[in-house]
């Protein structure tokens, strides 16, 4: 997949091969007047971490209850999705949302009525549905309109699209460092490969799209200034009974659960609240998530999730566990109250040039393309 050109410069380095380091790169290149941009990734492939090791939902609004910007803004981006990526979407299943009796933090008319305010499709799920769920647990189930996405082809449109752009990838290589020199106006990004050759990248700009790696890096970069938290996550890969083969399901909204269709395996997820998370920390420089994650004790928590789901969505009890995918999650400290997913956007003013990017959602592509659109680089590509 590496394809090299000569010289040391380059116009922009993106850190990170997953789908918002992948699409800002060929955005650069596309529609920036960028005529070199590096793309490195770490793993040996792209799309191959949390892109592809999460719930793979295409927002659509519904899940944030508590945070409405957040939720009108998946209104607004899912159809831009969908869109432009209709062959990763997967939209034959059935979805639907149901509201518990106890302990939900909105109620069933609440849900409609938020529903109805961002404008977001919801009906009445039929009888035949509603009787999957145990009555006494369920105030009410909805029929609504949400996605899920195939990573496995999102990562081939990416590959493909990387190189009509001619972004140059290199995979198996990590970042180290960021640098400014007092003499060169230009960074320089420190870069070793799994081979361990090791060798700098003179660029104007520098994008820094690793997820939970966003802070380890040394050098001259400063950090981000939003507090992030990291999470050691367990999404369960479930073979469900054919009653809900084509079906998807999130019951909300406080500690319970999501089942959704995983179009890269065939599968579904099973994720809890409560489960889901088996650790947490805050991020600091130093402290590498994903060096942590390698060390972590893998042991799933599925009985614990299918017995608790069970009680709401009693078909359940009949899926078969296949595996678990363990990542890294990161999050932003100032919105664990509302459960908030607004990006990450932050200029380092003490490292003119460099860019920390994060999304929570893979929606949010688009709000980190208005941002970009707002930046001026043709000063210094001209320079």
């Amino acid at each position: 997949m590496n394809v090299s050109f000569p010289d040391s410069d380059a116009d922009a380095v993106v850190i990170g091969g997953g789908f918002y380091g992948a699409a800002i790169a060929i955005y650069l290149a596309r529609h920036r007047g960028m005529r070199r941009v590096v793309l490195l990734e770490r793993e040996r492939t792209l799309l191959s971490r949390a892109s592809y090791n999460n719930q793979a939902r295409v927002h659509n609004g519904y899940h944030y209850p508590r945070s409405f910007t957040t939720a009108f803004r998946s209104r607004i981006n899912m159809p831009r999705f969908v869109h432009d990526w209709p062959q990763a979407v997967k939209r034959d299943f059935v979805k639907l949302y149901a509201i518990a009796r106890r302990n939900s933090k909105v109620t069933a008319r609440q849900f409609e009525r938020f529903c109805r305010e961002i404008g977001a499709s919801i009906k009445p799920a039929e009888p035949g549905l509603k009787r999957l769920f145990e009555p006494r647990l369920i105030e009410d189930v909805f029929l609504v309109e949400e996605y899920a996405f195939d990573a496995t082809r999102l990562a081939a449109w990416a590959v493909d699209a990387l190189r009509e752009a001619g972004v140059e990838i290199q995979t198996s290589n990590r970042a180290l460092a960021i640098f400014r020199s007092a003499t060169d106006p230009r960074l320089s990004v420190a870069t070793e490969a799994k081979s361990g050759e090791r060798s700098p990248i003179r660029c104007r700009y520098v994008f820094n799209c690793t997820y939970s790696g966003l802070n380890q890096f040394s050098g001259d970069f400063p950090g981000t200034q939003t507090r992030l938290k990291q999470e050691v996550t367990e999404m369960a890969l479930m073979q469900v009974p054919a009653v809900l083969e084509d079906i998807g399901v999130t019951v909300m909204d406080g500690p319970f659960f999501s089942m959704m269709p995983f179009p890269a395996r065939g599968l579904h997820t099973l994720s809890h609240v409560r489960y889901t998370p088996h650790c947490q920390w805050q991020d600091q420089r130093g402290a590498d998530p994903y060096e942590r994650l390698g060390h972590y004790d893998r042991v799933t928590r599925v009985d614990r999730m299918v017995r608790d789901v069970g009680r709401y969505l009693p078909a359940v009890s009949d899926a078969k566990y296949v595996e678990s995918l363990f990542e890294v999650k990161t999050v932003l400290m100032k919105n664990e109250v509302d459960d908030g997913r607004p990006i990450l956007f932050e200029k380092h003013a003490d490292l003119p040039g460099c860019y920390s990017v994060l999304g929570g959602k893979i929606d949010n592509i688009y709000d980190v393309l208005e941002k970009l659109e707002t930046e001026d680089f043709t000063v210094a590509l001209a320079s």
